[in-house]
């Protein structure tokens, strides 16, 4: 199961607390996977379609226990996906279309309402009711083990502002995109996509991002800190070869028994040891030094050398 499938579940599975939320809830999955058709005669048929075993029993739920409407279910399989495809249709009877215009889909006049009616959401609990709907009906939500990204599919550029500025309402900042006549209203990184996990109900979606999160977080922290010794230590290497370079020069040149002892004694156990840090070869000194005495001492060696 992917983990878009597994997070549409566990909301699935979210109770509303009041049937205005319901309401708000079935009105964004009606609008997300449904499909309205006109028969003649005023008649009309709503078909919804989704390819979760999860959102269509929500949606059947629904649709019976707060308009009490009758549906009927078919389930298909996809050959080509491998997966079931489950259609629930509402063929015209009364409350029909009493209840799409208490939904919003419909306006007083029986016409289809094609932006989001503000008193459907002007609650929080509604508000936040409708996003988990538009998930469940169009929601895409990457396995935080690869890329942090988030999507919720709309049907025109001004539902997709809407759903901006819904998700704008709860502090999270979404962007739109369009892509082949569609529009998709995106998340990037963990925090704001927990943000509406843990908004929406999804609170073990939201455990498993965390943990998954906090993981890369430690992983990066770990390599950065290797990458940084690493460069450390080739930074080393390289300033000690210079400086055994220089050494060995100066005992072509002149012969290191001409230097100072204070000098010499460096030089030979810069040749000794060539891989030790400065600190290191001041700790081998007799008596001991400091890495700023040492520091010194090799900079006074490489001067020489490069005064011939």
């Amino acid at each position: 199961m992917s983990f878009t499938a597994e997070v549409k579940e566990e909301l699935a599975r979210v109770e509303n607390a009041k049937p205005c939320c319901a309401n708000a809830e079935l009105s964004a999955l009606v609008r997300v996977e449904g499909t309205l058709h006109y028969t003649g005669g005023g008649r009309m048929r709503l078909e919804i379609a989704t390819e979760t075993a999860p959102v269509a029993r929500k949606v059947i739920k629904l649709l019976r226990s707060v308009f009490d409407l009758t549906t009927e279910l078919t389930v298909r399989r996809s050959v080509l996906h491998k997966s079931n495809n489950y259609l629930i249709t509402v063929v015209d009877q009364p409350g029909l279309t009493g209840a799409l215009t208490e939904l919003g889909i419909l306006d007083e006049d029986h016409s289809p309402l094609y932006s989001v009616p503000a008193w459907l959401v002007k609650k929080d609990c509604c508000a936040i009711a409708y996003l988990r709907g538009m998930f469940l009906g169009g929601g895409f939500v990457a396995d935080p083990h690869g890329d942090f990204h988030f999507e919720l599919t709309a049907e025109s550029e001004e539902i997709a502002a809407d759903l901006v500025k819904r998700m704008g309402r709860f502090g999270i900042n979404a962007r739109v995109t369009s892509r082949r006549g569609t529009y998709a209203v995106y998340l990037k990184g963990a925090e704001p996509i927990v943000t509406f996990l843990a908004l929406v109900g999804a609170h073990r979606a939201l455990l498993r991002t965390e943990d998954v999160r906090i993981l890369k977080e430690m992983r990066n922290d770990v390599n950065r800190l290797v990458n940084a010794e690493t460069a450390n230590l080739q930074k080393t290497a390289n300033a000690a070869a210079e400086q055994v370079a220089a050494v060995r020069w100066l005992e072509r040149a002149r012969g290191l028994d001409a230097l100072p002892p204070a000098l010499r004694e460096i030089a030979f156990l810069r040749l000794e040891n060539p891989d030790v840090s400065l600190r290191e070869l001041g700790e081998l000194a007799d008596p001991p030094l400091s890495k700023s005495a040492v520091y010194h001492r090799i900079r006074r060696l490489e001067e020489l050398a490069e005064e011939g």
